[in-house]
């Protein structure tokens, strides 16, 4: 693509993004394409524009994937469902094939609203989704629970929800210190062998649960907090033994949970019946305040490149490491087409050193999570 198509394409994104409303909300999930006709679904099919790819692990996907929670939970309240499957295909069409999702989300709705958008075309896509709590009800509030004959219960019912007779990356959502790693992996290399299952996955892991889970069933892919301003993978060893091993690594907040797209400040309001950040450190008015110069880094930096600061936070992930696969969430198409714009920008040596050089002088201010979130991750 020549540059003066770029600079169009990012401006159309930049006007798309800021012209996009929020999403109206309902909490149920509901069929809202039953009724597409046969010709309406092959016509998607045919739409999907390609993109380039990455590996994770042996599983090969497109260059970002899409994060799906924020449709259903824990970002606001839930998203119609009509219009959360129109984000997801139009992902699809514009070439994202990498989907992720997980049973707690919603619970188990967000899997459900994937499936439904995903249906028409799944076999030319790649679906994660999540093991590993033990919910009651409404909540994750039963703990953790990775025990074997669990997972297996949350694969067969995640197969149904996702209507799909395979997982293409199933990940253990956080580590169950009371069930041995070996056994969690042992199990997950079963239900691949019986085609249930096609890549494992661990989210939130370290660098010795990370290697005796390898040992026992290959790890296709890590999935872990990590954005511009999220740096601890690089300083606890994960990102360096996914290189060591051959092991994707799939960022989540990979524009730090909303706040790199300058969208946020001190006075955002987070209601705390939907949006999880309301009880986060960093999301608090004084932290909004006081990280807001990493925002206007991002900023200046990208006015150069004639883009936004979520684009270049997303490039500069791109561009630590080739097997990195970062999965921005959103609720709506522009924001999703802004988040696309990111694959246009080549960040060079001279970038990154700049972007070093300026976050270098900066303090990031306030804990990732809750000391309830962060109790669950090692």
């Amino acid at each position: 693509m020549g540059k003066s198509n770029k600079n169009s394409r990012r401006k159309f994104i930049q006007q798309s993004a800021i012209a996009g409303v929020g999403l109206m909300f309902i909490p149920n999930v509901i069929s809202a394409f039953g009724k597409e006709s046969r010709s309406t679904l092959e016509n998607n099919k045919k739409m999907n524009i390609e993109m380039d790819t990455r590996q994770l692990g042996k599983l090969q996907v497109s260059t970002l994937g899409a994060g799906c929670m924020s449709i259903s939970a824990n970002y606001g309240a839930v998203a119609k469902i009509e219009e959360g499957i129109k984000t997801i295909r139009t992902a699809y069409e514009n070439g994202i094939t990498f989907f992720d999702t997980a049973e707690v989300y919603g619970p188990f709705t967000n899997e459900k609203l994937v499936g439904e958008a995903l249906a028409p075309f799944r076999d030319n896509v790649s679906i994660a989704t999540k093991f590993g709590f033990d919910i009651n009800g409404n909540s994750k509030s039963g703990g953790l629970n990775s025990r074997p004959d669990h997972i297996r219960k949350v694969v067969e019912e995640s197969l149904v929800r996702l209507r799909t007779d395979r997982i293409d990356l199933l990940y253990q959502h956080r580590v169950d210190p009371n069930v041995p790693i070996e056994d969690v992996a042992g199990t997950v290399k079963d239900l691949i062998k019986e085609g249930k299952v096609l890549h494992f996955g661990l989210s939130e892991a370290n660098v010795s649960t990370i290697r005796k889970a390898h040992a026992v069933q290959s790890i296709s892919a890590i999935q872990t907090e990590y954005s511009f301003m999220e740096r601890s993978v690089e300083k606890n060893g994960v990102l360096a033994l996914c290189e060591e091993l051959g092991i994707g690594f799939v960022p989540w907040g990979p524009v730090g949970m909303g706040y790199l797209t300058g969208q946020l400040n001190a006075n955002t309001v987070f209601d705390p019946k939907y949006d999880g950040r309301s009880n986060f450190e960093r999301f608090t008015p004084q932290n909004l305040a006081a990280n807001m110069p990493i925002v206007n880094l991002l900023k200046d930096f990208a006015s150069k490149k004639n883009a936004t600061a979520s684009q270049v936070a997303l490039a500069w992930l791109l561009a630590q490491k080739p097997f990195i696969v970062p999965i921005p969430g959103t609720r709506n198409i522009p924001h999703f087409k802004e988040n696309l714009g990111a694959t246009d920008i080549k960040l060079t040596a001279a970038d990154l050193q700049e972007l070093e050089a300026g976050f270098s002088k900066l303090k990031v201010n306030g804990g990732r999570m809750n000391a309830k979130e962060m109790a669950v991750c090692e």
